[in-house]
């Protein structure tokens, strides 16, 4: 996927640089996988900001991805690769032979009008999904379950992917793309290779309206609020001294850890992801 720049007419335009979308398909989205999308601007139930610098944004319809793939054997066409604006990655959608259509992550290097299936005697073929069971060692996958049946919850970002590194008992262990490996139960789905639009980390947006068209409202620094405001406000002009990077609730924001060392799902980590290398 190339990424595509402008002639500087404008400071901003200078440094802009956008997908030019040459890998996707010019159709409409699948209508019947398409559901409405409400806004919360980053509110709960009660219309309490929870997140701060949500709100506003171009409208958007949800994409119904199957992260499950649990149509086993069935064969499925690929018949688009679309543009989804609620992710980074690229989604394809699928024809089964039965009729039934589906949408899932497109992979890296998939194209129009190749077959995929999943199950466990699917080929080791990008974008086929099976079990790590039946996957090699080596293989790089995205798309991997955490718990069986659940879907897909790792390396979903563009440009993702994990490395089987091994398999012993009835587990495997992944490197996941920041670095970590962790154990995952065998019975556990993943997909071959490697996520695609792999150069969206590149993309510079280059003004403050592009955000805003995302939906991301502007954030103030804490030292520019008063001390009434953020732990780190007030003062006679800039100060930086004994102020220990903290949240606007008093939680320190460097080095401190918020992982509760009792959850269960610790053992399964067997290298941590800021392990130097």
């Amino acid at each position: 996927m190339p990424v595509k720049s402008f002639k500087a007419y404008t400071p901003s335009r200078r440094t802009i640089t956008v997908s030019d979308f040459s890998d996707i398909t010019r159709i409409a989205p699948e209508k019947s996988l398409l559901v409405g999308l409400r806004k919360k601007g980053g509110r709960n139930n009660t219309g309490r900001i929870m997140v701060r610098h949500h709100g506003g944004g171009h409208k958007r319809s949800y994409r119904i991805i199957d992260f499950k793939r649990d149509k086993f054997g069935i064969p499925a066409k690929v018949f688009s690769i679309e543009y989804d604006p609620n992710r980074s990655a690229r989604i394809a959608l699928l024809h089964y032979v039965d009729g039934e259509k589906r949408y899932i992550i497109a992979p890296n290097g998939l194209k129009v009008g190749e077959q995929l299936m999943s199950g466990p005697d699917a080929d080791i073929k990008v974008g086929n999904s099976l079990p790590l069971s039946s996957i090699p060692e080596g293989t790089f996958i995205h798309a991997i379950e955490m718990q069986p049946g659940r879907g897909a919850q790792f390396a979903r970002a563009a440009g993702s992917q994990s490395q089987l590194m091994a398999k012993e008992g009835k587990y495997a262990s992944i490197k996941m793309p920041s670095g970590e490996i962790r154990k995952v139960l065998k019975k556990c789905f993943a997909t071959i290779g490697q996520v695609g639009n792999t150069e969206h980390n590149t993309i510079t947006i280059g003004n403050a309206g592009r955000n805003r068209h995302r939906g991301i409202r502007p954030t103030v620094r804490g030292t520019a609020m008063n001390a009434c405001d953020h732990p780190l406000g007030g003062g006679r002009g800039r100060s930086k001294g004994n102020n220990v990077p903290r949240s606007p609730w008093n939680q320190p924001s460097k080095g401190f850890k918020t992982r509760n060392p009792s959850k269960i799902w610790n053992w399964m980590i067997v290298q941590d992801r800021r392990k130097k290398k």
